[in-house]
């Protein structure tokens, strides 16, 4: 595996990201090739290697399995749906930038000047991208086991942060991520209708996502009929994705 010999740069320095990551090449340009942002091509017709969006494409699936596994062992109890939903937390795109920004890969990338201008080498697409491009760049150099050795010290530290992996899995909770990840917004709860005695008390709630109501939840605490209008309009999302 690798890249064809013309693309092989035998005697390449080493790039100081392959320190921070802990690994070290037998094929240098495929992280060169994980470095280079498809604006830089724009500019650099002639240069000798392709951009990463290949290797993005792969490290992703990559990415998503050595997730999946983890959650698989690490929480025997979670239902396949929780797990579904605590992996794509851990690699939404604010983490995976996070990530990158800890191996510096934002001071190494090769950009257009308009990219690099423009503030790209801290934005967190570009960034999440790269960090996949490069975990596929591993995981062709080295295999499964070697973008397994670089990639579980960032999911662990992650897990660490979270404390409770039931933080995420609150419907609010991910509903927020959700709509802060597609549309930048934060969903508003409104409270619209409540009926019964105090000691039980009926509420209905809507979502709303700037005009829009998502969904209408009821329970017998605001609370709860939050959580149920969440999960709604959760599984609309879902249900509306492609």
């Amino acid at each position: 595996m690798g890249l064809p010999r013309s693309h092989r740069s035998k005697r390449a320095p080493r790039l100081p990201v392959e320190d921070r990551l802990g690994y070290r090449f037998a094929s240098p340009d495929l992280l060169r090739q994980a470095l280079v942002h498809r604006s830089y091509l724009n500019e650099n017709p002639g240069f000798d290697l392709p951009d990463n969006e290949r290797l993005e494409f792969l490290g992703d699936v990559v990415l998503s399995l050595l997730v999946a596994e983890t959650l698989y062992r690490r929480f025997p109890d979670l239902p396949e749906g929780k797990l579904t939903r605590l992996r794509a937390w851990l690699v939404r795109t604010e983490t995976l930038a996070r990530w990158a920004k800890d191996l510096d890969l934002g001071s190494e990338l090769l950009l257009s000047r308009g990219e690099d201008q423009t503030g790209g080498r801290n934005r967190p697409s570009i960034l999440a991208s790269a960090f996949e491009a490069v975990l596929g760049a591993v995981y062709l150099d080295g295999g499964l086991e070697a973008a397994r050795k670089v990639v579980l010290p960032f999911v662990e530290r992650e897990l660490e942060r979270l404390h409770d992996p039931h933080q995420v899995l609150d419907p609010k909770t991910w509903l927020q991520e959700v709509t802060q990840a597609r549309w930048k917004l934060t969903p508003v709860y409104v409270t619209v209708h409540h009926v019964g005695p105090s000691h039980r008390r009926r509420f209905t709630v809507e979502v709303h996502l700037g005009d829009r109501v998502l969904a209408t939840g009821e329970g017998y605490s605001k609370r709860a009929a939050e959580q149920d209008a969440a999960r709604k309009a959760l599984a609309s999302l879902e249900a509306d994705s492609p």
